[in-house]
């Protein structure tokens, strides 16, 4: 069969054709790398550790991406410019809808077919994601209990560390809101960043001024709140999905790790990661 002439037409005459020497597409992206870090090991080769692998590879990268957002838009609070950070955290939302779809194609998984591999994963597990834990450090979700999990990981365990003694996102916008004129108490402002924050009655009645009246310069507050809302729901929703998808497939038995599995996946479903926002609710 020839082929088409108006078909090549449609080709642009100036892409560049020969690259040899240059800059290309898969150079770029380093593909020889990324695509061949790919490495089952189940003795068979079991069909299904690929789409197992890739699932868990793909929600990293997108863990990465939400960092470096997340690390942008508190360097812009640090410096007073709420607006600017606005853009970050949408993306870190559409980043988040793109990780709670992504459940889907591990769902196509049946428990026979994570069976066939289930053996190989050994001790590991997805608790061990420190790039998750740092992201909870990040909002400000933080427990030191989890740097334990990476004695072996000097480096990563240095990250998470100082992650967990620094202000989050949440702190530096309180912080913001404090330069601004808002009473945000002085032991919420002096509180050691690496402990754990309990609802503050103080805080809730600053929201509460903020979602009454954001035409009294609030607006830039208002909107910074419902965006953190925004990340704080949507991480919910991947927490059930993420569930629901650990009980399809292994219903209630043990997960890897020596974690509870799918029982314990459950009982983190209701955990949030900012509860003064949600407790105004009541107060409006």
């Amino acid at each position: 069969m020839n082929p088409d002439p108006k078909a090549a037409s449609k080709l642009d005459p100036n892409l560049t054709s020969d690259l040899r020497g240059k800059l290309d597409y898969a150079g770029y992206l380093h593909l020889d790398r990324v695509l061949s870090s790919q490495e089952p090991r189940s003795p068979h080769n079991a069909h299904d550790e690929l789409l197992f692998i890739i699932q868990h590879q793909t929600s990293e990268l997108w863990f990465k991406l939400m960092i470096h957002e997340i690390r942008h838009a508190i360097a812009l609070l640090q410096q007073d410019n709420l607006e600017a950070a606005f853009k970050d955290l949408a993306r870190v939302k559409h980043i988040q809808t793109q990780l709670v779809n992504q459940w889907s194609v591990l769902a196509t998984l049946t428990p026979n077919d994570y069976a066939t591999f289930r053996p190989s994963l050994g001790p590991s597990s997805g608790f061990q994601s420190h790039q998750n834990r740092l992201l909870e450090f990040l909002l400000g979700y933080k427990n030191a209990e989890h740097l334990k999990f990476f004695e072996h990981r000097p480096e990563i365990r240095a990250e998470l560390d100082n992650a967990l003694r620094s202000y989050s996102l949440y702190d530096e916008y309180l912080r913001y809101l404090a330069r601004h004129g808002h009473a945000i108490p002085k032991e919420v402002l002096d509180a050691d960043p690496a402990a754990k924050r309990e609802p503050h009655p103080g805080v809730i009645a600053v929201f509460k001024n903020i979602y009454q009246h954001p035409e009294e310069n609030n607006w830039d507050a208002y909107e910074m709140a419902e965006k953190l809302l925004d990340i704080d729901e949507t991480h919910a929703i991947w927490r059930y999905r993420h569930y629901l998808v650990v009980r399809r497939i292994i219903g209630l038995k043990r997960g890897t790790g020596g974690s509870s599995g799918s029982q314990y996946l459950q009982n983190v479903v209701s955990d949030i990661f900012f509860p003064e926002l949600w407790n105004v609710r009541t107060e409006l």
